[in-house]
């Protein structure tokens, strides 16, 4: 992998990867990342999964922005669609995190209305910590709590993103790295949350039915954003975006 903006290199360190990538130090609020792949024609899926449409690279940036993060903030239907587990806890990720100053590995914060998680499922049977759902008042999670969920409730007939992620920064965990899906991106666009976009653009045409990156309410203007960075590998296009400050 290269970077071709700003600056033009060879190939790129695992170190100096973690340089762009990297959040801001000590952050003193929420800093939402969101990570997406997409086809060169918009599609966000192929047989409603994102795995047909990513590279060794993408895979190395989605990984990083896990080892980087305090939490990983998911919706419920990514969580369903993908089989999701918790993170890995392998020892190049621990030592990784280690020299970084971070402890363990992160949490998987799901973000759900109605607590709709099968705690036989993967997120709660293959994890190093125990995942958070992030719900409402309402929601009966008497069963994902039996299962060893931590329970985050923010907001009364659906999840108030940003009550939910001051309660996650009030446990240390600022540095978010949502991975998904389109609804709880567009939300998070809506109330604007994000802080920087990473987005791959895969060498392929898709078409058919299948979505975007961001599904949703708009906001009520488009939210301005700042390239921060081209890096390129094998046809793919991994581009980074920060909100921009003027």
């Amino acid at each position: 992998m290269r970077s071709v903006w700003p600056g033009s290199t060879g190939e790129l360190t695992g170190v100096e990867l973690e340089r762009i990538y990297a959040y801001p130090e000590d952050p003193d609020r929420p800093w939402v990342q969101v990570n997406f792949v997409a086809s060169a024609d918009g599609a966000v899926e192929i047989d409603t999964t994102s795995a047909g449409l990513s590279h060794a690279a993408d895979r190395k940036v989605f990984l990083l922005g896990r080892d980087l993060a305090d939490v990983i903030l998911v919706g419920a239907g990514t969580v369903r669609a993908e089989d999701y587990r918790g993170v890995v806890a392998g020892a190049k990720r621990l030592e990784r995190r280690r020299r970084l100053g971070f402890g363990g590995v992160p949490p998987i914060a799901v973000v759900t209305r109605t607590a709709d998680l099968d705690p036989a499922s993967r997120l709660f049977t293959e994890t190093a910590v125990p995942p958070i759902v992030v719900t409402t008042d309402t929601a009966d999670t008497r069963a994902l709590e039996a299962a060893g969920a931590e329970i985050v409730r923010a907001g009364t007939g659906d999840v108030d993103l940003r009550r939910a992620l001051d309660l996650l920064a009030a446990r240390g965990l600022r540095r978010v790295d949502c991975e998904g899906g389109p609804g709880l991106f567009a939300r998070l666009v809506a109330a604007d949350l994000v802080d920087q976009l990473c987005l791959t653009v895969a060498p392929l045409l898709v078409a058919g039915t299948a979505g975007r990156i961001a599904a949703g309410a708009a906001p009520a203007v488009p939210r301005r954003l700042a390239l921060a960075s081209i890096l390129v590998e094998d046809g793919f296009t991994l581009l980074r975006y920060r909100r921009d400050a003027g």
